[in-house]
């Protein structure tokens, strides 16, 4: 799914794009158990340089919404309540670009650090179960741990 979406978009972006798109999030990491839905990191040079992006990428199905618009542009697909896509358009090389990266990475590196996060996401949607933004939220502090191990070296 994520194959044929970038494709698709890579067409769409390409005046805006700086480097590949990206496959991010759970589904990017093999046996992570995930919903179903694709998060998709796109390269862009600024946010400011990419906004005409905005009518373009909504032209071809996704709802945007100002979330984090200090950091990206995002989007879903196909709609706020049936969501099978993420898009983010995020300046390439930025800190939120590579610390995706970097943590999408970790898991596919480590199949024991994969298994911890799979089991920590277990327990916080029993706990957020009608709350998305609280359930992503409450994931951070984990994240922030895995980037600071691979800053340091010792992960």
């Amino acid at each position: 799914m994520f194959d044929a979406e970038r494709g698709a978009l890579e067409s769409i972006l390409s005046s805006w794009l700086t480097g590949s798109i990206e496959h991010v999030g759970s589904t990017a990491v093999h046996g992570l158990d995930a919903k179903p839905v694709i998060d998709i990191m796109a390269p862009v040079q600024g946010l400011e340089e990419s906004r005409p992006a905005i009518d373009v990428v909504t032209s071809a199905g996704y709802a945007y919404f100002p979330y984090k618009a200090d950091v990206m542009h995002w989007f879903c697909k196909p709609s706020p309540t049936y969501r099978t896509h993420h898009l983010h358009l995020v300046p390439y090389e930025s800190a939120h670009w590579q610390e995706r990266l970097a943590f999408r990475d970790a898991l596919r590196n480590s199949p024991e650090l994969a298994a911890e996060y799979a089991d920590l996401k277990y327990s916080l949607v029993e706990q957020f179960r009608h709350d998305r933004e609280a359930y992503t939220d409450a994931k951070t502090p984990f994240v922030r741990r895995v980037l600071l191990k691979l800053s340091d070296g010792s992960a």
